[in-house]
């Protein structure tokens, strides 16, 4: 008679990255049961990811397509860099990355770090950005096969997959190591000051570029691209390159160095992943207040900044937000990207970043000199239209939160003007700020008005439209610390439904364009005034037609903000 075996008797498979990529599988098959509107982001994202790969190979295969042994080493040294470059950068700025499998839900498990971290990266290769990028990356293996033979197409694949997985490892180790930093209240400065320092290098290394492109100066060009080769961003991709022009041993080191990097950020990325995983830093000690009489304690509820606001729900819900705002690290991080961004673009826009490259101080003065109302209202356009596309899944950061405002029965409109109010006190100040900044670097004071002007009523179009986009299009966000981390499919519906608010907040505050055009010097003193009228009524409007969706359809919303475990 067979004896039964006890679940502890059973023997006992180890854990390996492959079933990291099952689960990761499973979980995505799971979440588009039901959901038509998932299957058809990830159908787009595909699309979108298809294009992007046709593009980008027949881009790095051109060189070994039309036998330019030239251009080959600028190809894949410039090109991977600024494709390595990317995935550093755009998640904390704009994608944010995939968490399907959330870290978190792992720290109770007998996983050791090892095992953690390399399912976790096999799980994080499966992905449609991956496979573009492998797609895209495989014309450098042309290139080198039809340079220097097989022998060189087979280093460059070793070379485009450790690329590939130099990118996904950059990737992770560096949003996992800035959601830390920004989830700890005690050094949440220093984050901000270290992201925006990353995000203000793109600025000076575009100018670099424009200005060496339009010298058109090869020699030195081959120079730069042979340094960038040497480096962990440029290394992999150059070694078929080297051994088509015979430099084998220059092939291996740089092999070498792209798996050294790899091996490094998987180490960062461990030692940061166990610290997400044990929990926020302690906030700081607690406050007795069990002497306080009721209103001392409502009072202790409304930040300062809105101390002004009246003790009703519509003053509850700008205090809420506007705390919020601050202490969560998903709005914070967005809060310094538009404050980074909203400084850089308008500048280089304004200032022309070739001419500041090839001339030096006499252009500065030219660009300067071509400046015009127009071309200011258009740059400052785009700051208002980015400022407020922020808030087109605000919805989102609430999560299952929000079904406290669906029992309380908050009327749409009241909840959407406290969202706009408690979110302009710190928005306004920034594009005060910048307005000042760029009319003081153009060396035009009397053109603040029309900044400012331009300013303000992009955004206040930007919260009209996306008041509706939030409502109509909510989605949820990871239940995770990771302040960049986006669900699977949900990257995709970001950013189309940034693209859509972006286009219909440009096409709305294209009058301000135009009336600077016609008027000439009268839109100088009519500009501020006719600006923040229209963006606040445009605003207000927004609020009143989006909240009366919002009564409508507010199990809906709360259903689609709400994480599915």
């Amino acid at each position: 008679m067979a004896v039964p075996v006890t679940a502890a008797e059973r023997p006992t498979r180890a854990v390996s990255p492959r079933h990291f990529v099952r689960l990761k599988l499973r979980v995505l098959r799971n979440n588009f049961r039901g959901q038509a509107w998932r299957v058809a982001l990830f159908v787009g994202g595909v699309l979108f990811g298809l294009w992007f790969a046709a593009g980008g190979f027949f881009l790095l295969a051109a060189p070994g397509l039309a036998g330019e042994s030239r251009y080959a080493l600028l190809t894949a040294a410039f090109g991977g860099g600024l494709l390595t470059l990317g995935w550093l950068l755009l998640p904390l700025v704009f994608f944010g990355v995939d968490e399907t499998l959330d870290p978190a839900r792992f720290a109770l498990l007998p996983l050791s770090r090892r095992t953690l971290v390399t399912g976790l990266f096999a799980a994080a290769l499966v992905s449609v950005p991956v496979l573009a990028t492998l797609v895209a990356v495989t014309g450098l293996v042309v290139t080198a096969g039809s340079l220097g033979g097989w022998s060189a197409a087979l280093v460059e694949v070793l070379g485009v997959l450790l690329g590939v997985l130099l990118c996904v490892a950059a990737a992770r180790a560096v949003t996992s190591a800035f959601a830390t930093m920004l989830r700890s209240r005690r050094v949440r400065d220093l984050a901000a000051v270290l992201l925006a320092v990353v995000a203000a290098l793109l600025g000076p290394l575009q100018l670099l570029v424009i200005g060496a492109v339009k010298q058109a100066d090869w020699d030195r060009l081959t120079g730069v691209a042979r340094v960038v080769g040497w480096t962990p961003f440029g290394a992999p991709w150059t070694a078929g390159v080297d051994v088509a022009e015979g430099q084998a041993g220059a092939a291996v080191l740089k092999l070498l160095i792209g798996a050294a990097a790899i091996g490094v950020l998987l180490l960062w990325w461990s030692g940061s992943l166990e610290s997400a995983m044990v929990g926020a830093a302690s906030a700081g000690p607690s406050r007795d207040r069990r002497g306080a009489v009721a209103g001392a304690a409502v009072a202790q509820l409304f930040p300062r900044a809105v101390g002004w606001a009246r003790r009703d729900r519509f003053g509850a819900l700008v205090a809420r937000e506007c705390r919020y705002w601050w202490r969560d690290a998903r709005r914070r991080a967005n809060l310094i990207t538009v404050a980074v961004v909203g400084i850089f673009v308008p500048v280089m826009v304004n200032l022309g970043g070739s001419q500041l490259v090839t001339e030096g101080g006499a252009a500065f003065g030219e660009a300067t000199a071509n400046s015009s109302p127009v071309l200011v209202s258009v740059s400052m356009l785009f700051v208002g239209v980015l400022a407020a596309v922020t808030v087109a899944n605000q919805f989102g950061f609430d999560g299952s939160a929000y079904a406290a405002n669906v029992v309380a029965g908050v009327p749409g409109r009241v909840e959407l003007r406290a969202r706009m109010v408690a979110f302009s006190l710190y928005v306004v100040p920034i594009l005060g700020g910048v307005s000042v900044v760029l009319a003081v670097v153009l060396g035009r004071p009397g053109w603040v008005g029309v900044m400012a002007g331009a300013l303000f009523a992009a955004y206040g179009c930007g919260l009209a439209i996306n008041a509706t986009v939030s409502v109509l299009g909510g989605y949820s966000l990871p239940e995770t610390s990771n302040p960049f981390a986006m669900n699977t499919g949900a990257g995709m519906a970001k950013s189309l439904y940034t693209l859509l608010s972006m286009l219909a907040t440009a096409a709305a505050a294209v009058p301000l364009v135009v009336a600077a055009a016609l008027l000439g010097d009268v839109w100088l003193w009519l500009a501020l005034p006719v600006g923040l009228a229209y963006g606040l009524g445009a605003a207000l409007l927004g609020a009143y037609l989006a909240g009366d969706a919002l009564d409508r359809r507010q199990p809906e919303l709360l259903a689609a903000v709400t994480p599915r475990r």
